[in-house]
């Protein structure tokens, strides 16, 4: 077997992959200051803000996906991008 990738491709998966884990980390990092916020009445209010813009993230997740998958396949529509490492 014969596996060919560009050094493009290996670019723009290395990017892809790096602003998904950047944004993982914010979505944990915001839904735990959150729920600290949530052990005070004052504080309750921003820890629901946080919890909204959390889940925001939560949806910019499968956006980030959806981009690389079409990003790669224009750059090399021979190759499936169903075969590549989703994260």
């Amino acid at each position: 077997m014969q596996l060919r990738i560009g050094p493009d491709e290996l670019v723009i998966r290395g990017l892809y992959e790096t602003l998904s884990i950047v944004n993982d980390v914010l979505i944990g990092l915001i839904f735990l200051i959150g729920s600290f916020l949530f052990f005070s009445d004052a504080t309750m209010v921003a820890g629901t803000w946080l919890f909204v813009a959390g889940s925001v993230l939560m949806l910019v997740r499968p956006c980030i996906r959806l981009t690389r998958r079409i990003h790669l396949q224009r750059i090399n529509p021979a190759l499936s991008p169903e075969t590549s490492r989703d994260f």
